[in-house]
């Protein structure tokens, strides 16, 4: 009689596709060999890193406990296990970096962008995440952490900070400003922010030799409610984006490095979409949430 575990699972619409995976296995496969490499015991491990990968981004995406994956995935502390060595290690990142490279290819783009977009968003903390790393954001009035995105004009993720709600948006903008100028090299000119973000920031990037503008309110649109901004919008759009992984609503990690390893992931997840939908739209998201 065939056992349960026997049996081929049936596909989760979170699952990776072959052809979503063929882009990422040679970064995975080669992370694997090079920690077999550096293991004492040579062991590689019988785990199914693509199953791994599969587990992540359904967690992602509906926001559940580890403890509550369906069993027919990987086993949540093999998961918090390869997500950790893959934060340490900084694959998460890596992943990421290259298929933005890719999608901007394929928009006929140059791999790095010469304008980059910097906001923070506030988001509350679940309970069991320590005091320690949260705060109050006096200004939106919101406990937990501070989120902070760095996006090129395509809504591609750049770089990635949390902290404290109480930290202040320059904090976040320094470091946010560190990531996109490693990342981007000699590229990156101009950084657009909103008022939040003050002279430190200013003064910060005239040090690296980038441009950063402050995108102010247009007196005119007093009392219209939200009025988009002329390229600074896009963040907005990626935050909102970000909220269809349900594990992102609310910040469920321990360590703020973890919470800005989910962000990674969400991203690589929405361009893996891109790269393997003939003509991605924002209504794909919509109808995956759905």
């Amino acid at each position: 009689m065939m056992g349960l575990a026997d049996m081929e699972r049936m596909p989760y619409a979170t699952d990776l596709t072959d052809e979503q995976w063929a882009l990422i296995e040679p970064l995975v496969i080669g992370w694997k060999q090079e920690r077999v490499a550096r293991s004492a015991t040579g062991d590689p491990g019988s785990c199914d890193l693509r199953e791994v990968v599969n587990a992540l981004l359904y967690q992602n995406r509906t926001g559940c406990q580890r403890r509550l994956l369906p069993h027919d995935l990987p086993a949540g502390s093999a998961v918090f296990y390869y997500f950790t060595l893959w934060r340490q290690d900084g694959l998460d990142q890596r992943i990421q970096e290259i298929l933005r490279c890719q999608v901007r290819e394929r928009s006929r783009r140059l791999e790095d962008p010469s304008l980059v977009i910097i906001d923070t968003q506030s988001v509350r903390v679940a309970a069991g995440v320590p005091k320690e790393t949260t705060g109050l954001d006096a200004n939106k009035k919101t406990p937990g952490r501070k989120r902070g995105l760095a996006v090129d004009v395509l809504g591609l993720v750049i770089g990635v900070v949390v902290l404290a709600a109480s930290a202040h948006d320059n904090e976040a903008g320094i470091a946010l400003l560190d990531q996109a100028a490693e990342r981007c090299g000699m590229r990156l000119e101009k950084v657009l922010v909103d008022q939040g973000f003050k002279d430190a920031v200013i003064i910060h990037g005239a040090v690296k030799d980038i441009t950063v503008e402050v995108v102010r309110r247009n007196p005119a649109d007093k009392g219209k409610g939200f009025v988009p901004q002329s390229k600074r919008w896009v963040v907005e759009q990626v935050n909102g984006t970000l909220m269809l992984h349900r594990r992102l609503a609310r910040d469920y990690d321990h360590r703020p490095d973890n919470a800005a390893s989910r962000v990674y992931w969400a991203s690589t997840a929405g361009m893996l979409r891109r790269l393997t939908t003939p003509t991605p739209t924002w209504r794909d998201a919509m109808e995956l949430a759905a």
